[in-house]
Formats: C-alpha cells, sequence, structure tokens
C-alpha cells in the first residue's frame, strides 16, 4: 500500500503544484459554465450555434496543446537538470510552432468555416438549422480573434509550470474569467447601456479577457527575469540547437497528431450524435458545460504528473518516478470518486438553469449522471496518458489515444447512431462504457513501465 499512498511532505508539493492549477480550472470551467447559462437564456439555437463553433474551437485549442506539449516534455525534464538554456530553447521552439498553427487555424476557420458548422445541422428542420447556422457564423467572426492571444498564453503558460510556477499562470486566469463574465453580462443583454449584441457579444468578452490573461503571464515573467532564467535572451534569436528540433519534433509530432486526431475525433462523434437531433447538440453542450466543472481535480492532477515525473526522469530519479505516478494516479481516481458522487446526486438540477425544452433538460441530465459514473475511470485514463507522455513515449500515447478513437470509437458510434434504434440515452451509455477497453490497456503499459527513461540526455 505505501507504493500507492504517500506522506505529508509527498502531498504537500503535489498540492502545492495542484491547487493552483485546479483553482484556475475551476474559475474559468465556471464562468463558463455561466456563459453557457447566459447564451442559452437567448434560446436553444443560440445555444446550439455557439456550441457548435466551440467543437472547433476546441480542436484549435488542443492542437495548440499538442503543438506545444512535445517541447515541454523536454522542458520539464531540462528544468528537473537544472539546464536553463535547454528550456530556453524549447520556449523558442513553442514560439514557432504557434506561428504556424495560428497561420493554419486561420485559413481553415476562415476557408471552411460555413461548412464544418453545416455539418451538425443536418437531421434538423430547415427553419432552425438557418437560425443555428446564422449564430454560428456571428460567432465565430468574432472569436477568431483569440487566437493570437491564446497561444501566446499557452507557450508562456505551459513553460512556467514546467518551471513550476503555477500561480502567475492562475492569477491572470481569475482575471481573464472575471472581465469575461462582467463583459458577458454586459454585451449579451445588453446592460449598463451597451448594444444588446447576443451571442457575438459573448464572443467579444472571450477575445478580451484572453488578452488581458496574455497581457499578465508576458509582461509578469519578462519583468521577473530574475525568476524565469530562460526568458533573459529568448528574443534574441528563435534558433533551436538542430539536434534538439530533430528530438522535439520525433517526441513531439505524434503529440500534436494525437491532439488534432483525438479533438477530431470527438467533433466527429458528436457529430454522429446530432443525427439524432438539434435536441442532442443542445444536451450534449450542458453536459459537456457542466462535467467541466467537475473534471478540474482529475485534470489537474495529470498536468502535475507530467512535471513530476517529467522532472524525476531528468534528475534520472527512475524509481522515484515509478513511486510519484502511482500515488499521483492513485490521489487522482479516489478524489475524482467524492467528485462523481456529487455530480450524480446534482445531476437533474443543474438543466433546469436553461431556457431550452423539457425534453432536453431530461436528456441532459440522464446524460450527466453516465459522465459522472465513468469519472473515475476517466481520472485514471488521463493520469495514465500523461504518465505514458512524460517519458517521451509519444507514438504509444498516439496509439493509445487517436487510434483507439478513430478506431474504435468513431466507427462504434456510427454504426449504432445510424443502424440501430436504441434510444440516445442507451447510446450515450454504451458509448461511454467503451473507455473500460482503454483502461485496461493503460493499466498493463503503466505496468510494463516502458515509459521509465531520460530523454534530454539523449538530446546533448
Amino acid at each position: 500500500m505505501k507504493k500507492y499512498f504517500g506522506d505529508w511532505k509527498f502531498y504537500k508539493k503535489l498540492l502545492w503544484l495542484a491547487i493552483p492549477i485546479m483553482v484556475q480550472n475551476a474559475i474559468t470551467n465556471f464562468v463558463g459554465f455561466l456563459d453557457n447559462i447566459m447564451v442559452g437564456q437567448l434560446g436553444t439555437e443560440q445555444m446550439s450555434g455557439v456550441a457548435i463553433v466551440n467543437q472547433f474551437v476546441f480542436v484549435f485549442n488542443l492542437c495548440v496543446f499538442g503543438g506545444l506539449s512535445g517541447a515541454g516534455i523536454f522542458g520539464a525534464q531540462f528544468f528537473g537538470c537544472k539546464d536553463f538554456k535547454g528550456v530556453r530553447d524549447t520556449f523558442r521552439f513553442k514560439v514557432i510552432t504557434g506561428m504556424v498553427i495560428a497561420v493554419l487555424t486561420f485559413i481553415v476557420f476562415i476557408g471552411f468555416g460555413q461548412n464544418l458548422i453545416q455539418m451538425f445541422l443536418t437531421a434538423s428542420s430547415a427553419e432552425d438549422s438557418a437560425a443555428t447556422f446564422r449564430h454560428g457564423m456571428a460567432y465565430l467572426g468574432v472569436i477568431l480573434f483569440e487566437i493570437v492571444p491564446f497561444i501566446v498564453v499557452q507557450i508562456y503558460a505551459s513553460t512556467l509550470r514546467e518551471t513550476g510556477e503555477t500561480v502567475v499562470p492562475m492569477a491572470a486566469g481569475i482575471a481573464a474569467v472575471i472581465v469575461n463574465l462582467v463583459l458577458n453580462y454586459i454585451l449579451i443583454f445588453g446592460n449598463f447601456g451597451a448594444p444588446r449584441m447576443g451571442v457575438a457579444g459573448a464572443a467579444v468578452a472571450t477575445v478580451v479577457s484572453r488578452v488581458i490573461e496574455c497581457a499578465i503571464v508576458v509582461c509578469w515573467t519578462h519583468f521577473q527575469s530574475g525568476k524565469n532564467l530562460f526568458i533573459i535572451g529568448a528574443y534574441r534569436s528563435l534558433k533551436v540547437p538542430m539536434t534538439l528540433t530533430r528530438k522535439i519534433l520525433v517526441k513531439g509530432t505524434p503529440l500534436m497528431l494525437n491532439e488534432i486526431l483525438w479533438a477530431g475525433g470527438m467533433a466527429m462523434i458528436n457529430q454522429c450524435f446530432s443525427v439524432r437531433g438539434l435536441s442532442v447538440v443542445a444536451a450534449l453542450n450542458i453536459t459537456s458545460t457542466i462535467a467541466n466543472l467537475f473534471n478540474i481535480v482529475f485534470i489537474a492532477m495529470g498536468s502535475c504528473v507530467a512535471i513530476l515525473v517529467g522532472q524525476n526522469l531528468g534528475a534520472n530519479e527512475f524509481e522515484e518516478a515509478k513511486e510519484t505516478a502511482a500515488k499521483v494516479i492513485t490521489f487522482s481516481v479516489l478524489a475524482t470518486v467524492g467528485t462523481s458522487i456529487i455530480l450524480f446526486l446534482a445531476s437533474g438540477l443543474f438543466p433546469r438553469l436553461y431556457n431550452t425544452s423539457q425534453q432536453i433538460r431530461l436528456i441532459a441530465g440522464e446524460m450527466i449522471q453516465i459522465n459522472a459514473l465513468v469519472m473515475p475511470l476517466q481520472a485514471f485514463l488521463h493520469a495514465t496518458y500523461f504518465t505514458i507522455r512524460s517519458g517521451g513515449r509519444t507514438w504509444i500515447t498516439f496509439l493509445f489515444d487517436s487510434a483507439y478513437t478513430w478506431c474504435v470509437a468513431i466507427p462504434f458510434a456510427f454504426c449504432i447512431v445510424h443502424f440501430t434504434s436504441f434510444d440516445i440515452i442507451i447510446i450515450y451509455l454504451m458509448y461511454c462504457s467503451l473507455d473500460i477497453i482503454k483502461a485496461t490497456v493503460g493499466f498493463i503499459l503503466l505496468k510494463r513501465g516502458i515509459w521509465v527513461r531520460n530523454i534530454v540526455e539523449e538530446s546533448v
């Protein structure tokens, strides 16, 4: 049992890292929840239009995370062996990657945004589809301006976390969500003399809050360069050693492909579900928003296991890395059991906050219950993924995540939606239960310990 449970010193270190991340995610998701309710007060079509666009924003977000993650693995291990030049080089690699992702995202959103939205409207009436499409395009036209500040925030904040600084990104996130919430109230409904902008107001609020978050993180990092040694001279050149570049690309390409394919896979699965009607799209939006409020513990644990295990591996503390992974995963699963019970018991309350039909509220309530049941399993999967990734086994995580999504989850969802008459709740339960297969594979990979290695020594 000692292998799976740490002492107070261990949990103090873990919580020192985790609590700021949890607080930031909690506030962000809570404001996202309030945003969702505010937009939901405008009507089902408005809520669905924003939800559809946010599917693509979600894909973009994960492309950014994936694009930066390869360098992040090296950043954590470089910091573990006190190589600040190495951290600086990984930061530069992130800047270059962020520029490329920004250009590609603008091309996709501007060139194909209309077609992407229409993919989700095939099963709705012409009138509902037209209204949902109109609101989705209005939201997309503004949210495009979030792309650059979001990328910059992730470049800086991820590097700060890899060096153990989690408080400043948390503080910036708190400031941003407060601004977002206030502006949403003003701009969506036209309060305090402002124009009533509806879904476009929600997008404006998001963009402004992201710019403020970006300014806080960037300014603090540069003004406190004595603490953040990696930023000193970071922009004198964007040159990254070719040896390190090759290593990051080898490790990072599977991560970026994984995030793109996994996020795209989630969008495809939701598109499959949308065949059952706009009510299912609205219910899924409510469900994911509420679930995000309760996922903060295991999401934070994933970040922590990546940082702590990465630092252990960078310092050649291999046995400590194994013990750290086991203890963090155990803590994550047990803590998530508690939050899942709360979510299950409160599942019927949240949908009542939305200005939508009783049918949508009932579907959302049952989907939330299913999410609560599988949350501990999701906690194990999330921590397992980041543990394996911390040792640079990125092709394995690619197979573990994206290959599973596209080869198992999507075909299953497509077939069961199109070729059966099962109720959507039964379909959703069967789909969520598939993760038992993934968890079994993850457990085997963890036990074999193939992820335990120092990759920064190979790059110098």
